[in-house]
């Protein structure tokens, strides 16, 4: 395996470093980086990136990166794994999804690098991180008091990117475009498989949601040929679906569910009900179609609109 450089720090064959790139200063000109880790390995292989932290609320990737680094050697990896587990650090030290603009950083790329801080920041990822890898996993979790379901998404179309969400056998894998301005979205451009796994609640560890991501990027490592295939193999059998609502509050109050997640329901199932503070004026939510309840919220009381429950339709069974 060659040398890596990123950011004019070269990490030799067979060698693990930690970098430091600058992003921008404080008010106060307290200088702020983004930090890196590489992992290079002695023999060639795919140069896979691992990143979390895009929303600052969103713990559960971070907690995977480091997992997943204290079980790799550099003189065993083939390959390069460059890991990125706090992507916002601004919106992460102020515990805020969003970065000091208001801006969403996932639907800030491919970024400039004379825009906002949002579009800088992106920038600099798209030019450090992904020109230099062949392979990336973007690690995120539910927001706005929401708890998503272990499950991935990408562009199952794409033969790669395919191969990746197999590999990782997570409960369910999702097919569709990605939104515009993500990282998913700009990287899928590029022509370089993306895999973006969603899990668990944001400012928590959830600790299914962490054990699911770690054991789904060591197969998908596995299976590229970067390590040896972790024991317990895969799954047997995955979900899959390309078609998937939100259940949404037709009027505000208190939410008391009666789903859960991950629960398969039929078409005009009652999911659960909304009253006033009196437990009178009762409203029934019923499910449009039959699906797999992919993401609900955590928080009782709703306004008129609220996403509820995130349901997959058309599911089916794909074996891996």
């Amino acid at each position: 395996m060659s040398d890596v450089t990123i950011a004019d720090i070269i990490v030799g064959n067979g060698q693990r470093q930690r970098i430091d790139l600058p992003v921008a200063r404080l008010p106060t000109q307290t200088q702020m980086t983004l930090p890196i880790e590489v992992v290079n390995g002695r023999r060639e292989g795919p140069r896979l990136w691992l990143s979390a932290a895009l929303h600052g609320d969103e713990l559960n990737g971070v907690e995977i990166i480091q997992r997943v680094l204290d079980k790799l050697n550099p003189r065993t990896l083939r390959g390069e794994l460059v890991a990125i587990p706090i992507v916002n650090i601004f919106g992460f030290i102020n515990q805020q999804r969003y970065l000091p603009d208001g801006r969403d950083l996932n639907r800030c790329f491919p970024g400039s690098a004379s825009g906002s801080l949002a579009s800088r920041l992106a920038h600099l990822f798209m030019t450090q991180i992904v020109a230099h890898c062949s392979h990336g996993i973007d690690l995120h979790t539910g927001g706005a008091h929401r708890t998503n379901l272990p499950q991935v998404r990408c562009d199952l179309d794409d033969p790669e990117a395919r191969r990746m969400a197999e590999a990782f056998a997570a409960p369910i894998m999702i097919h569709g475009e990605s939104p515009a301005g993500s990282l998913r979205s700009a990287v899928a451009k590029r022509g370089k498989p993306i895999l973006v796994y969603e899990a668990g609640e944001s400012h928590r560890f959830n600790s299914d949601a962490i054990n699911v991501g770690v054991k789904g990027v060591l197969r998908v490592m596995g299976d590229l040929g970067m390590i040896k295939q972790p024991d317990g193999g895969r799954r047997r059998q995955s979900m899959e679906a390309s078609n998937r609502t939100w259940i949404r509050a037709r009027r505000s109050g208190i939410l008391r569910l009666q789903v859960k997640l991950g629960r398969s329901v039929t078409e005009g199932q009652p999911l659960g009900v909304i009253r006033d503070a009196f437990g009178d004026d009762k409203y029934t939510l019923t499910s449009p179609g039959s699906g797999l309840v992919i993401g609900l919220t955590n928080c009782p009381l709703v306004h008129e609109g609220d996403g509820i429950i995130h349901l997959a339709l058309d599911v089916t069974t794909h074996r891996v």
